[in-house]
């Protein structure tokens, strides 16, 4: 009997994938603009190399006895080293985490009354906040917190005050020293007083940190929360700094390791690519910054000129917001259809941080600000990376400025 030949039945293209494949022919140009950096920044070459040997080679664990697991913990430590000497700090004062949600909650840990925030916030703050007692303060139109309405909002019960050093959705650079001022002269009041009750200030450097310095007593901080993820580093990797005399309370229960502040087998690979990417960024800072402020000016202005309603949120001035990011709203827009189309065409944008951008939540940092829904809605967080040259930018304002005139064409509004 011969072999039977089955033949496989032809699928069947469905509207929406004709649509699509048309779509792709209109549009030729198949370059990628990856401007989302905010969200995530790829491994540094140079992190990777330094790393890799903690996967096969230097595997162990750091805690064992024998001499090749006292070179890993060598090796942790040295990473430690590192971190603290870029931020002016210890190495006894770092509690390396699992990236800086897990920093900013064992910061707020530290403390057992009431703290006080900002509403705008990266949310692991805002929840851990909302999670007892505490005093949420305003802010301006651009983003900025005012020193003086966290002064008005201290009680003598306030315990932490929370602001992070950047804004990770409209790049609104914080004043944490004069925030700083104000908290040492309510310790000062206290003091004077004879009230017991501690004050710490805590800030979330982690968007800041591959454009600004870190340097804690510069800043005047008591807390400082750092995430290799945003320096081009590993993803889930972090850390506390806490000063002197700052007491951490453990979350994670179980070995001891970290000072006994955090349990659980140490990850030498990834502190160890923390450190190298933090001495990149800091080796780069200044340069990349005026780099990437003059790529994000360029961006502006050419989404300005094309789109005369155009609204830019955060600050103007170059110097009071991140260089590498622009937060653009188009009134009477979808974020989400505009953020479809741009992949389509292959730019990669957010519609604000990827924690609340994955639950397509209205952004909480608009609504602080004050911003109208129609702008909130149609909103863009463009944040650009290394890789970044001003052809991608070109081509992300060609792509932007189409896909935005195509979705007013179709809803009927005017640009």
């Amino acid at each position: 009997m011969g072999e039977v030949k089955r033949v496989r039945p032809q699928s069947c293209t469905c509207a929406a994938e004709l649509r699509e494949k048309k779509h792709r022919s209109r549009h030729v140009d198949t370059r990628e603009a990856y401007l989302d950096y905010g969200a995530a920044t790829p491994v540094a070459p140079e992190v990777l190399e330094a790393m890799l040997p903690y996967f096969s080679e230097r595997f162990y664990n750091p805690s064992a006895p024998y001499s090749v697991a006292r070179g890993a913990r060598a090796d942790l430590e040295a990473a430690r080293a590192t971190l603290a000497h870029l931020i002016g700090a210890r190495p006894g004062q770092l509690t390396l985490t699992a990236g800086a949600t897990e920093a900013n909650n064992l910061a707020f840990a530290a403390v057992t009354g009431p703290v006080l925030t900002d509403a705008a916030e990266h949310e692991s703050v805002l929840a851990c906040a909302k999670a007892r007692p505490h005093v949420l303060v305003g802010v301006d139109a651009t983003g900025r917190v005012d020193p003086q309405e966290v002064e008005a909002a201290l009680t003598p019960q306030t315990e932490l005050v929370s602001v992070e050093l950047a804004n990770g959705e409209v790049g609104t650079i914080q004043p944490i020293r004069e925030i700083a001022q104000v908290v040492e002269r309510e310790r000062f009041r206290r003091l004077e007083a004879g009230e017991q009750t501690p004050l710490l200030l805590h800030t979330d450097a982690s968007q800041a940190a591959l454009t600004h310095a870190t340097n804690v007593s510069s800043l005047g901080v008591a807390l400082m929360t750092l995430s290799a993820a945003k320096v081009y580093g590993p993803k889930q990797v972090g850390l506390l700094w806490a000063g002197e005399g700052v007491a951490l309370h453990p979350l994670v229960r179980g070995g001891g390791q970290e000072g006994g502040v955090r349990s659980g087998t140490e990850n030498v690979a990834g502190a160890v690519g923390f450190a190298r990417a933090l001495e990149l960024a800091t080796q780069a800072r200044k340069q990349e910054a005026s780099r990437l402020a003059s790529l994000r000016n360029r961006l502006q202005r050419q989404l300005q000129q094309a789109v005369p309603t155009l609204v830019v949120s955060g600050p103007k001035r170059d110097k009071s917001r991140l260089p590498g990011l622009l937060h653009v709203s188009f009134p009477g827009l979808e974020a989400q259809r505009l953020v479809i189309a741009l992949e389509r065409r292959g730019v990669y944008v957010g519609t604000g941080s990827a924690c609340a951008a994955s639950r397509m939540q209205e952004s909480h940092v608009l609504r602080a600000m004050g911003a109208p829904a129609e702008v909130a809605r149609g909103s863009l967080r463009i944040t650009l990376g290394r890789p970044t040259t001003q052809e991608l930018v070109d081509y992300a304002a060609k792509q932007i400025v189409e896909v935005a005139r195509e979705e007013a064409a179709r809803v009927g509004v005017s640009l």
